[in-house]
Formats: C-alpha cells, structure tokens, sequence
C-alpha cells in the first residue's frame, strides 16, 4: 500500500543491484489508483482496492476489487494486441497486488501463465474461493513466498491461502522466509526470477 510500480521497481533494483530484467520478456510495474482507504481511516494512498480491515477474517471490499479487476482487464487486452499471447503472460505483486492478481486470474483470466504472489493473502470467504469451487479448467500456477516474521500480514495467512487454493485445483508452492517480515529479500527474487524463466522459456525462433 502506498507505494507505486516507479517505486517497486526501484526497490527490487536495490535489493539485486540491478534491474529485474529478461532479454525475453517485458516486465511491467502498474500503479495503483489513489484512493481512500479505510484501514488508514480513509486517507488518500495508492492501493488496489479498499480493505474494511487489514484482517483475513472481514468481508472483501468486492466492489473496489472488481473495478480493478476491469482495469487490469484492459492492461492485458492491451498487451495481447500488442502481439504478446496469454499463455505466455504471468501476474503477481507484493502483499495488497499479489491478493489483487490472484483475484484477476483465477476469477477472470484462468488462462494465464502464472501468478506470484509476495506476503500476500486472501481473506477467508474470498470471491476466490467461490469462483474456483466450480471450475474445471487447467488454473494458472501459484509461486508463493512469505516471511514467517511477517507481523502486517501473518505467515498463517498465507499458508491457509496457500492450502485453499492447492484444495481448488490450483498448482502451488510455498517458499518459507524464517525471519522476513513484511518486506523483499534477495533469495526470494532470486526464486522467483528462476520461477519467471521456466514459466517463459525463450521459444525457438523468437526473442521478444
């Protein structure tokens, strides 16, 4: 929350000395909208969507989640005109962006290639849930990763995310930080960029 894609980027840049890039694929950091935002008590900040708390055990604000799902929505259309197929796209963020990309896959984009998500969770009565108990599809894969010293969002939220979805179908893994808290390391971008690169292996022929 409160941070913007300029910012996750550079913060990423410092944690590896250098920027997380791929001479095949496209790396894009969206920002959030500004909003107020109700754990703040209703303060302005960019954030996906609106909270009634920072808690797994609350309604979701659905309403504030699907209008971002539509904008992002766009953000994908936009890029597959551009050429770029959707098996060959993946979606993920840190804490607020990756509860907000596990909402845009498995309720409207469930032919993705992926999705990783970084301290994040999704509340217990989730639309995410809901939407999986009737699916049949193949689900995108889950790379998950969070620190056990998370003190924002829980390590336990995150684990019971983790095994909601695998009980739905959904392919995942789970890479345990001891002592991170609510925060990046380098190992876990490590993973993931390796994660990143089976998902979008360079196909013959091709370097874009």
């Amino acid at each position: 929350t409160g941070d913007t894609g300029r910012g996750a980027r550079t913060w990423i840049k410092q944690i590896l000395n250098e920027d997380m890039a791929f001479q095949h694929i496209k790396v894009i950091y969206p920002t959030a909208p500004a909003r107020p935002y109700t754990p703040m008590k209703g303060a302005t900040s960019t954030v996906w969507f609106d909270r009634y708390k920072v808690s797994n055990d609350c309604p979701e604000h659905i309403e504030s989640i699907d209008s971002m799902c539509q904008e992002l929505t766009d953000l994908i259309n936009y890029e597959m005109k551009s050429g770029i197929r959707k098996n060959r796209i993946l979606i993920g963020g840190f804490s607020m962006g990756g509860g907000m990309a596990m909402h845009l896959a498995y309720r409207f984009h469930q032919d993705l290639a992926g999705v990783f998500v970084l301290s994040s969770f999704l509340n217990k009565d989730s639309a995410v849930y809901e939407a999986l108990k009737s699916n049949e599809s193949v689900l995108p894969e889950l790379f998950q990763c969070h620190g056990t010293a998370d003190q924002l969002v829980l390590y336990s939220w995150g684990e019971e995310t983790n095994k909601m979805l695998k009980s739905l179908g959904v392919s995942t893994s789970l890479h345990t930080f001891p002592n991170l808290n609510h925060e990046l390391n380098r190992t876990e971008i490590e993973e993931l960029k390796t994660w990143i690169l089976k998902k979008l292996p360079i196909e013959a022929g091709k370097s874009n």
